[in-house]
């Protein structure tokens, strides 16, 4: 499997990550083990966790799998920590009190002295940035971590995270981990092409919708029964009523007609595409079977010629809003957005 730098970093991820969010949820801890060993046999590297992933249960199956497997050295372990584990209203944030306790928490159910990529979950309005950088680079000094990076923020306050660490010669983050997918592709405006002026790793979370590009769901077909949306339908930035769109239904149909015309599946196409966009290190699969993941697996030998990236691209791109992206870019001043070409 391919490996790539991330970002501007030494830190080289495999260009598949395992996202283990099913672990101890959807997935038992046998089935998630077998996961763990398939993904290593094909040559993975990269183990992407949190400590909410099913209140710490993902984390420590991770650990008993590296404890019996003895694959410490040979993987890349990330997690994560920010949002709540528990009731109380302490429990939760970036600051100092709360991300020490996470972290070490998150350590003793990895079985390890140090994590590689530890990056915070979100951004939070209510703790000062100084203090969140001051504890990541604390970390790092303490040898906890080895890297640092962040989830789920915008292009401004991305910025903000860079610039100050830089200033105060704090551990700067090597790593991004947005949602991005041919569906939501809201990162091309501000935060991807500020990882890429940065050298900054993005690590897509998401890549197939929540399972709305693997080919599984139908136009005006509701999803019931033993599926994320059949179970739930309201699921978070995935429901259906948020979904259900013409351009929705266009994308995958696209999607499917270039599987369709390789013999692959539409979740190798989909995943195709993320990994050969600008900026990403490493695609993070999330499955709940060693059937999805091999199948996933599969899309790398899946590489899309330019006609097949450029209708896939075109046709999911969403509006650009008026003001200022619009305005900005009808006047040659915004080359980020043209250069991914997304427009």
């Amino acid at each position: 499997m391919e490996h790539r730098a991330c970002g501007a970093s030494g830190l080289r991820l495999s260009v598949l990550g395992l996202g283990t969010m099913t672990f101890g949820a959807e997935t038992d801890e046998a089935g998630s083990h077998a996961q763990l060993d398939r993904f290593v046999d094909a040559g993975g590297t990269f183990i992407d966790t949190a400590d909410v992933y099913t209140r710490g249960t993902s984390e420590s199956i991770i650990g008993r799998w590296i404890a019996d497997r003895g694959h410490h050295d040979d993987v890349v372990i990330a997690t994560k920590g920010r949002f709540a584990m528990g009731d109380s209203p302490l429990d939760a944030g970036a600051g100092r009190r709360h991300l020490t306790r996470a972290l070490d928490a998150s350590l003793r159910r990895l079985g390890t002295d140090h994590v590689d990529l530890y990056q915070v979950h979100c951004w939070d309005p209510r703790t000062p940035l100084a203090e969140t950088l001051e504890t990541l680079d604390g970390f790092v000094r303490d040898g906890k971590v080895r890297h640092v990076g962040w989830s789920n923020v915008t292009g401004w306050q991305l910025q903000r995270i860079l610039r100050l660490s830089e200033a105060e010669g704090w551990a700067r983050p090597v790593s991004l981990q947005p949602q991005y997918n041919l569906l939501e592709r809201g990162i091309e405006l501000e935060v991807l092409p500020q990882c890429l002026e940065e050298g900054v790793g993005v690590l897509p979370w998401s890549p197939l919708g929540g399972g709305w590009l693997t080919g599984k769901y139908r136009r005006d077909d509701r999803p019931s029964g033993a599926t994320r949306l059949g179970e739930d339908p309201e699921r978070g930035v995935e429901a259906w009523d948020r979904r259900n769109t013409e351009r929705t239904w266009d994308i995958i149909d696209a999607v499917q007609a270039i599987a369709g015309g390789r013999g692959a599946s539409a979740s190798q196409v989909s995943l195709s595409w993320v990994r050969q966009r600008p900026g990403v290190t490493s695609v993070i699969l999330g499955a709940r079977t060693v059937e999805q993941l091999e199948d996933n697996l599969g899309s790398l030998d899946v590489t899309l010629g330019d006609v097949e990236m450029g209708t896939l691209t075109v046709l999911s791109t969403p509006p650009m809003p008026d003001y200022p992206y619009g305005f900005v870019a009808d006047e040659g001043g915004y080359p980020g957005w043209d250069d991914l070409g997304a427009r």
